[in-house]
């Protein structure tokens, strides 16, 4: 049995709310401040999540990583890291155990930016928030497309809501591969995995790195969106089969 119990209706239900859940940024928010011109302090804020990362990733979650040899293949390119969605703050910094800090950017909710010191001093610096209209919309493919030419990581959570320790991937819409397809670059799995413990209850963190998938640039948008959806997908869906341990149990409600 699971330390924590959740009920839900639908795979795509928000489980975890916070008081920031109804924030939205302006339509004069500037996506990039700092971060892109090498401001001393964007350099601070990278160099403490990377700190924050080793502490919380490596020595509080124990968490181990597997397959970051294969990121070699895009080194020299920006490319998408799509992960699921199980930890709430963990799932912030663990990238930066991962690629270099100065190449990290992610993909988020806009209700992360309202977020007291999260929001206002940390997420400026590499987080590029979700559209709410058009405008904002139009900004955040600008900025994707100005991180992947800067031959920089966009991370993805495309499962949208977090729910702690969850054990299988769930659905998320082909329209998550927009930005690969259209920017012709390549995509990488990052799979988290929960296993039963030698000791305790807290179940060992085990994250899988596979790729590079890259989209088929011979069939029109929309089928190179489904195709590597597929991919992506069913490559997350085979290694969550690697989980054996529930330390949270999710219960459908009908």
């Amino acid at each position: 049995m699971g330390k924590h119990k959740y009920f839900y209706h639908h795979l795509t239900d928000d489980l975890v709310v916070s008081q920031s859940q109804d924030y939205h940024l302006p339509n004069s928010y500037n996506i990039f401040p700092h971060s892109l011109g090498g401001k001393v302090w964007a350099k601070i804020i990278r160099s403490l999540g990377h700190l924050i990362s080793i502490i919380y990733i490596k020595l509080v979650l124990r968490v181990k990583i597997v397959g970051k040899d294969k990121l070699q293949a895009a080194a020299n390119q920006g490319y998408f890291i799509y992960g699921n969605h199980t930890q709430a703050f963990g799932d912030v910094v663990l990238p930066l155990s991962i690629i270099p800090t100065k190449n990290y950017y992610a993909i988020g909710a806009q209700s992360n930016w309202g977020i007291p010191v999260l929001g206002k001093l940390v997420l400026p610096y590499f987080g590029l928030p979700v559209g709410q209209n058009l405008q904002q919309s139009g900004k955040l493919i600008k900025a994707v497309a100005t991180v992947i030419k800067a031959k920089k990581v966009v991370v993805i959570y495309p499962e949208a809501h977090v729910w702690p320790y969850y054990t299988k991937i769930r659905p998320f819409p082909a329209t998550s591969m927009h930005f690969p397809v259209t920017l012709g670059v390549a995509s990488f799995t990052m799979t988290t995995t929960y296993t039963k413990p030698k000791w305790g209850k807290r179940p060992r963190i085990i994250v899988y790195l596979d790729g590079p998938f890259y989209p088929d640039s011979h069939i029109g948008k929309k089928r190179a969106q489904e195709k590597l959806h597929q991919e992506i997908y069913q490559t997350m869906q085979k290694r969550a089969l690697k989980s054996n341990y529930e330390y949270c149990t999710y219960q459908k409600i009908n």
